[in-house]
């Protein structure tokens, strides 16, 4: 069996002992094995005011006060124009301003950068991801992340899978077709170069949890290749064997331009790039470019879609202890 074959066939077998859904973490199943068990979701949020307070109600009424699971919420305002940080603190979540976490580091801007920071800020043994633009969410989205982390130590990072229907104002438009730029792109580079990374059905969605000391052990992307970035690197670091990925059923959001997931498509593409280049397989003499050339009704225009990438925050930790 050649190497391309294999590594699919460890994909395989590995996606049937390692696949749950929700329902198969129950949260009066998972109190008793939390223990002493520290557990923080985290929020990235950006001009959310419509959806953030509905998420941090669900979860503090359903997982904090019903069933005491979740010790933390907190929310990283990602420098928002609207109430999105009102909302979510009248709704019970610790709000902290994206710049305002490791103020002495020079402030970068993106997805990443806000969930690196949300990493900072939180305390839990386990930290869940949350995007905070779900319109589906409910607290089956965290109690199921977090089942396989509690249940079993070998795992350290789970991975939400769902259906993710496209979404017009009219609701559903077509089932299974929501996720534009996992389908052209990112899965397509996992089977070419990852494809023991190919069971995970929705590498780039914005769902999942690990345990804080692995999580701090690996850089972030600072844009919206960092979910590509976490999945590869993770892997390099703790292996198939202790990843894991769960159904939530079914995903709907606020779905972007397609100029906006041109965009994503070039970061995803760069963050592939870099990952390549670092395991030695790739060898370039000049690096890629990172400006895009876009057309539209106005006419074209170019946009960077560069990505810088904070350090793995344990990193940061050991140079202020020598220091």
């Amino acid at each position: 069996m050649d190497t391309d074959l294999r590594a699919l066939a460890d994909a395989q077998e590995w996606y049937g002992p390692r696949s749950s859904t929700a329902a198969e973490w129950p949260v009066d199943a998972l109190v008793p094995a939390k223990g002493t068990t520290r557990i923080s979701v985290v929020l990235p949020a950006r001009d959310e005011e419509s959806t953030v307070g509905d998420i941090v109600t669900v979860i503090r009424r359903d997982l904090v006060e019903r069933a005491p699971l979740v010790d933390e919420i907190v929310v990283v305002d990602s420098k928002s124009t609207d109430r999105t940080a009102e909302r979510a603190r009248a709704a019970g979540a610790r709000v902290v301003a994206q710049d305002e976490v490791l103020p002495h580091l020079p402030a970068l801007t993106g997805k990443g950068e806000a969930l690196w920071k949300g990493l900072a800020a939180s305390s839990g043994d386990l930290v869940v991801f949350v995007d905070a633009d779900l319109r589906s969410f409910a607290a089956h989205y965290v109690s199921g992340l977090v089942g396989p982390l509690l249940v079993n130590g070998d795992t350290h990072f789970v991975k939400a899978t769902y259906e993710r229907p496209l979404t017009g104002a009219g609701g559903v438009v077509r089932r299974g077709e929501g996720g534009r730029v996992t389908e052209l792109v990112a899965r397509p580079l996992l089977n070419l170069f990852w494809p023991e990374l190919a069971g995970f059905a929705q590498p780039l969605g914005g769902e999942y949890a690990g345990r804080r000391e692995v999580l701090e052990r690996v850089p972030f992307v600072t844009e919206y290749g960092v979910e590509f970035g976490l999945l590869v690197d993770l892997y390099q670091l703790i292996g198939l064997d202790a990843m894991a990925q769960v159904d939530l059923g079914q995903r709907t959001h606020t779905h972007q331009s397609l100029a906006a997931l041109g965009r994503m498509a070039g970061q995803i593409m760069l963050t592939a790039w870099s990952r390549l280049e670092r395991q030695g397989r790739v060898l370039a003499s000049q690096p890629p470019a990172h400006t895009l050339l876009q057309f539209g009704l106005e006419g074209a225009g170019l946009v960077d879609v560069a990505v810088a990438e904070r350090p793995p925050l344990a990193s940061l930790v050991l140079e202020e202890d020598l220091a």
